[in-house]
């Protein structure tokens, strides 16, 4: 395992509950049981708190530690697409724009990884189902 990977993963700023969240999701990774649990305040349209919770492997918490930093005070749609684009980002085919932003994630998003690609996006669809109504 990648030293930085763990290094992402132990960066925990993120990791609790919000108690008055507006928006929450869970879903759970059926291959392995990883589980990840968003809870988000959403004010106009515009993420203003991101908390995850779960019992994920490393990968999965290091996804999820990233994706809490890029959304805070980023705009639902963007998220959207961001989330709709990290499948591809395995493969290196994504927008100019949202390249930006999931080159933080360059580390995860290696075809080294790509066994582990499940857990790397369980937090990336998770959040889909709240900023995608």
């Amino acid at each position: 395992m990648d030293l930085e990977i763990l290094d992402i993963a132990s960066d925990t700023d993120n990791f609790r509950t919000i108690k008055d969240h507006t928006h929450n999701s869970k879903l759970k990774n059926s291959l392995c049981g990883d589980e990840v649990k968003i809870e988000l305040i959403i004010k106009n349209d515009k993420i203003v708190d991101f908390g995850y919770q779960g019992n994920s492997c490393i990968y999965c918490q290091a996804s999820a530690s990233l994706l809490s930093k890029i959304s805070i005070n980023n705009q639902k749609s963007k998220l959207n697409k961001i989330c709709d684009n990290s499948q591809s980002f395995f493969n290196g085919d994504i927008e100019i724009e949202e390249k930006k932003i999931l080159l933080l994630f360059q580390k995860l998003f290696h075809k080294k990884n790509l066994v582990r690609k499940e857990c790397i996006l369980l937090p990336f669809k998770t959040l889909k189902k709240i900023v995608s109504n």
